[in-house]
């Protein structure tokens, strides 16, 4: 009996070790697997593989079976004479079979395959995107739920604190040792650190709410890890970052394989000039070549060297500005990297203050009330600026992953 307990026990808080070391990865994988708009992008994959087959079907025969039967009534039909001339052959039926092959379509066909080729690398290529947008969207509600709860411990500690301050400095002005101001001043802080807890409260809630909208139902928040580290690699410099995305960024692939289509539609356009030829089993060969359709053939031809022209210009504009988009986010990443290490300088500095502050003003060294509040308020200022610095710099290190075209399920082990 003893040892089917023991076993439990251990069970049990393996399973929360487990459950708490792979609480943002869960998160994650959560959101990449259950996102609609993911979900969306994956069918549209789908869809496209579809259009090729139509594509390639043009160039396959057709094979075409007609029918007709007729039925006609002749129990009224008489001759000359008056006589019963009822027909008992009329009810006629005919089939037919026709086999068609296009033997020439004025080269749109290979376009429009190849436009359709084309398209499955497209709808890649969104739906990396839009795994980027997910997983980044999903990493600022887990960071964010986190930021809450730890906002809410840090003032809930204040909150404690000042309740202390308060008792001790009534205990201090019955004895002479401080004035009525001064227990004025601590109670006041103590209003304000109750309305600061009420505030991160409700920033919980809200944060809580942002969590299960994104990446589903979270049943108790106290279960959540605290850690939002994830096992991936920087570049390890700002030319690195942008030579890699050059060939990763979504956005660059998704402008290049536009204007590539656009080259197919500009074919396609030209085709409509071009003779076709088709061999029909019944009519044996048939040729067409379209001259003129009331200027829609040229309209169509121009409209779509237009259109090449303008997915042209924003591939050139995508080329240009993802040098800066990425610069942007290496400096973002650098700016919170040294924001952190300053800050935790701060909070180290803050915490010696405090305590030596705290000890002269209980032993009658000197320090006074004002000076304890002082304390109390830069110490808890440089906690929730940790808090804050230490999911800016997780964020900073996902936004450069998402600029380079690596904030992806694959790269981040989310799957194997």
């Amino acid at each position: 009996m003893h040892r089917k307990i023991i076993f439990i026990i251990l069970y049990y808080c393996l399973t929360i070790s487990y459950s708490y070391a792979n609480d943002l990865m869960k998160a994650l994988s959560d959101a990449y697997y259950k996102n609609p708009e993911l979900n969306a992008e994956r069918e549209n994959i789908l869809v496209s593989k579809e259009d090729l087959k139509i594509s390639r079907s043009e160039f396959l025969p057709s094979i075409t079976i007609t029918g007709s039967k007729s039925e006609q009534t002749t129990d009224k039909l008489t001759d000359r004479s008056g006589n019963d001339a009822t027909i008992t052959d009329v009810d006629t039926e005919t089939q037919k079979i026709t086999i068609e092959q296009t033997l020439f379509q004025g080269l749109g066909g290979k376009a429009d395959l190849d436009k359709s080729k084309i398209g499955i690398f497209l709808a890649e290529a969104n739906l990396l995107k839009k795994e980027q947008e997910i997983i980044l969207t999903a990493a600022e509600a887990y960071s964010g739920l986190i930021l809450a709860n730890k906002k809410l411990n840090i003032n809930k500690e204040n909150l404690s604190l000042l309740e202390r301050q308060v008792e001790t400095d009534q205990n201090r002005l019955e004895n002479g040792l401080i004035t009525l101001a001064d227990l004025a001043q601590s109670e006041s802080s103590l209003a304000g650190a109750e309305a600061q807890f009420i505030n991160a409260k409700n920033d919980l809630v809200t944060a809580k709410l942002t969590y299960e909208k994104i990446i589903g139902p979270l049943a108790n928040i106290d279960l959540i890890n605290g850690s939002i580290n994830l096992d991936f690699n920087i570049p390890e410099s700002l030319a690195k970052a942008i030579e890699i995305s050059i060939g990763n960024n979504p956005n660059l692939i998704i402008a290049k394989l536009e204007y590539e289509q656009s080259q197919q539609d500009v074919k396609i356009a030209m085709s409509e000039f071009s003779p076709t030829a088709t061999l029909s089993a019944e009519s044996t060969k048939s040729n067409d070549l379209s001259l003129f359709k009331g200027g829609k053939n040229s309209a169509s031809l121009e409209k779509s060297k237009r259109l090449n022209n303008r997915k042209k210009l924003l591939l050139d504009n995508a080329l240009r500005t993802n040098e800066t988009n990425v610069a942007s986010a290496w400096s973002s990443f650098q700016s919170s990297d040294s924001a952190l290490t300053s800050v935790r300088s701060q909070v180290n500095a803050a915490e010696i203050a405090n305590e030596g502050i705290t000890v002269e003003y209980e032993t009658g060294l000197g320090r006074t009330t004002l000076d304890v509040i002082q304390s109390n308020t830069i110490l808890l200022t440089s906690r929730i600026n940790l808090a804050n610095s230490e999911r800016n710099f997780f964020l900073s290190q996902l936004e450069l992953l998402k600029s380079v075209g690596l904030l992806n399920a694959k790269y981040l082990k989310i799957v194997k």
